[in-house]
Order: C-alpha cells, then structure tokens, then sequence
C-alpha cells in the first residue's frame, strides 16, 4: 500500500467522536524507532508514513505485525494496537547457484539419493516455495524431505541406473515454484557427471546428529564431530567433509573441518535470533561417492538480556491535592530471553508515596499511594527497577522526575498573634508608628500575602 494510504479509524473503533480524540490530545506512538503510522486527530483516521516492506521489517517470519500505543493525555490513558502486514507475491523464488553439478558413479544403485541446493523466495506462506519439479528425464525424480527442526531438503532419486560408457553426462532443469496468484518460478541447471564406479559408499556413524550448545558458547567450541566410514583402499577410501545445507544465519555460526568431521562454533550464537539450527553434512570419498547426515542443533538459552524499561514520560506534573492511585506516568518492560530469563518483576526504590499498577501485558502505571504536600516536598525522582529471574538476575533502572503543584491549601500567618504600638496624640498624619509580618507557606500568586485594616465592627479598610 501506497503511503497516506488508510489503515483504519481508530476514533469509531473506540467509539469516540473525532471532537473527543483532540480534545484528549490523542497521539500515536510505536514500539520501535520508526513511526510507521499517522493519525489525523481530528477524523480519528490512522495512515501509513511510508510504504511497508514486509520482508525488510520481519525478515524469515511467516507473521508480522507492528505494535504501536494510542496516547491520551487528558485524562491519562494507554491503548495498545496491532497492524498485521500481510505479504504479497512480489519476489521469485531464486537458486543461490545457476548451475549445479553431481558427481554421481555409475555404480550408484536405484533409489540414491543426492542433495540439491534449495531456492530462496523472501515471500512467506503460500507466496512462498511450494513446488519443486524436474525437467522430464529417464533416471532421475525429485524427493522432499523434512528435518526435525521443519526445515525441508530437496533430494535428487535415481530411478533407473546410470551408465557412464552410454551417456557421460545427464542435463536437468530445477524449477522451484511459489503459492502466487499467478505463481512466480525460479530454474537452475542441474548437470550430472557420471563417474566409474567405486564399490563403496561412505556410511556415517549416525543419521541424524543431535546436539545441544550454549548460546554463550566462545568460537572455537566443539559442537559435534561427523563420522562416517569407507573400507575402499587409498582415494576411494579417504572421506572429507563438506556443509550441503544449511541456512545463511547457520553459515556464519557453524564451521566445517573437512578432515576430521568436527563442527564448531564460529560466530555468535544467538537464542532470540535461532534457537535450532538444522544442518546437513555430506561425506565424499576420492572416487566421488557420497553419503549425506543430518546435524540438529538445539541452542540453549543464557541470561544476557537485560530487561528494558520504555517510560512514556520521563517527568511529570501533578497537583498536591490530587487523590490517592492518581496516574502520574505510564512504562512498559521486555526482556528479550525466554523462559524464567525473560520474565520480569518491576519495583519502585525508596520511601515515595507513589506505587506501581500492573496494567497490561507487562505495562504499568505509576500512581500516587498517598497524599502530597509540596511544602513538604516539592519534587520527587522516581527510581524504578525492572529485574529478570534468570539465574544471575539482569535489571534496569529508569527514573521519573515527579514535579508537586502548588494549591492553595495554606492560610497567611502572622509573625504575633498580638502587636502593640503606641503614638503621641500630636503626630502629624503619615507617620510611621510600627508594621505587622505574615507570611504564607504556598508558591506563586497563592503565597503572596496582601495586607488590610479591619475596624472592630469588621469593616476593612485598605492598608496605605
């Protein structure tokens, strides 16, 4: 959708008049660093800033949604949104590589199987890949196959035996397709080498390998070390090892030695990022035969997030004589870790009279807990404290400067409740014959203290 395009109006979702959403200063903030959102207070009508690209926004997720928060500031109030951004077919599937090429011995029974890179589409669901085929051909069908994790491997089925003295080579086209209206495809050649035959097939020790590592683990770590076997003599009987399928984010993590079959850590692993990673290893002998294993990764979680705390003000304004459980301001917390290493409680520090209110979802809200007095104290720092339960406990600490308001709430008083002067019965007029003080404990216009003559029978009379 273009941008100013509608996303809908949130003021008759709310059941609210357009006149009532300005006059509460409605305004629409998102979760993240980028306003994908605008709203006219005056029809309520929510827009798009920008065109939205679903495949940069949430790259490799089947969902996505973007979180935004509707803020009214009079009275105070949170309301959070959602907008599902649904994908459209708008990329072809793409093969990493234009043309590959099997070495396949001649000697490789009916119903071998052999890897083939898969197609890449950053579409999701049905617009994604949902077909692979093979050009009509004699010896060869297509297998898909599925790991534990659910990531899908494309198997190229020999069907009748191959023949090296009759055809050296067999040409192929691997089309993969995707769920669109109408579909969009992607090809690549498939080019088949026919070797002589060696007799012996390396065999892995295990089919599937599977391991679990620490997201913390340091590179260099051994994860998991291959093995597999093959009693041919010489060449044919020496195996090296090779990654065939793997994800890109696996590529950067994960490291081969072709040698002795140990994978090890590379890069940073990352829970929040991956928590399995689905991997298949090929071993190939010197005379071209291979034999392909599974390796299942299962990423363990750490506590290396620390909770964050989103406040939706960082000071505040609040008369003295508001009423105990007024909101001051309003904050949210997230903890990217899973488990009890994602799970947050939220505290205040210190003796203040103000308390946290669970809202929603792991939002609240600051309220007063009991009555003020700005002549007592005129402004309080907040200090609020989010902590995981993780093992080594994670926080984070966000303060919230609390300004009082004045009222009028203290009376003038006198320095003495009784003054005594005395005058000579021939002063002249305008003569100085003595002063009163008082004073009032409030700020502004409501402590300044005005002064005035009142006779016995209560007339007052200005003071000069």
């Amino acid at each position: 959708m273009a941008r100013e395009s509608l996303v809908g109006n949130v003021a008759q979702d709310l059941g609210l008049s357009p006149s009532q959403l300005a006059a509460r200063k409605a305004r629409v903030v998102s979760e993240g660093s980028e306003q994908h959102f605008r709203l006219d207070p005056h029809s309520g009508v929510l827009t798009l800033t920008e065109t939205l690209d679903r495949e940069r926004i949430c790259p490799h997720s089947e969902s996505c949604a973007l979180l935004f928060q509707l803020f009214f500031e009079n009275p105070v109030q949170l309301i959070r949104g959602e907008v599902e951004v649904r994908d459209v077919n708008d990329h072809s599937p793409e093969f990493p590589q234009k043309e590959v090429v099997l070495e396949i011995p001649e000697s490789a029974s009916p119903g071998s199987r052999f890897a083939l890179v898969k197609a890449k589409d950053e579409d999701v669901g049905i617009n994604g890949i949902q077909n692979y085929s093979l050009s009509p051909n004699s010896h060869f069908t297509l297998a898909l196959e599925r790991g534990k994790g659910g990531a899908e491997f494309v198997k190229l089925v020999l069907q009748r035996p191959l023949d090296r003295e009759e055809q050296r080579e067999v040409h192929l086209v691997l089309t993969a397709t995707d769920g669109g209206s109408p579909p969009r495809s992607g090809t690549a050649q498939v080019r088949v080498v026919v070797l002589d035959a060696n007799d012996n097939v390396p065999v892995f020790s295990r089919e599937v390998y599977e391991v679990r590592v620490a997201e913390n683990s340091p590179p260099g770590q051994l994860v998991v070390r291959v093995s597999a076997a093959d009693p041919d003599e010489g060449s044919n009987g020496k195996v090296r090892y090779t990654f065939t399928e793997m994800s890109e984010l696996s590529s950067q993590v994960f490291e081969l030695n072709a040698e002795s079959g140990e994978i090890r850590v590379k890069g940073n692993l990352d829970f929040e990022g991956a928590d399995n990673h689905d991997i298949e290893v090929k071993a190939t002998d010197g005379g071209g035969l291979s034999a392909h294993c599974k390796v299942h990764v299962e990423v363990l979680d750490v506590n290396d997030n620390a909770p964050e705390i989103a406040l939706s003000s960082v000071s505040a304004s609040i008369p003295e004589d508001a009423p105990p459980r007024t909101v001051v301001a309003l904050l949210s917390v997230r903890d990217r870790d899973s488990g009890d290493n994602g799970r947050t409680e939220c505290a205040i520090e210190g003796d203040v009279p103000f308390s946290l209110t669970a809202a929603f979802a792991n939002h609240y809200e600051l309220r007063t807990s009991a009555a003020l007095d700005r002549e007592t104290t005129a402004e309080y720092n907040v200090s609020i404290v989010a902590t995981d339960w993780g093992r080594a406990r994670l926080s984070a600490r966000e303060s919230v400067s609390v300004r009082v308001g004045d009222v009028n709430d203290n009376a003038p008083r006198f320095t003495q409740a009784a003054y005594s002067m005395s005058v000579s019965e021939n002063e002249a007029g305008a003569v100085r014959i003595g002063s009163v003080k008082a004073t009032d404990a409030d700020a502004g216009a409501n402590g300044r203290v005005r002064y005035a003559l009142v006779r016995e029978e209560g007339e007052e009379r200005p003071a000069v």
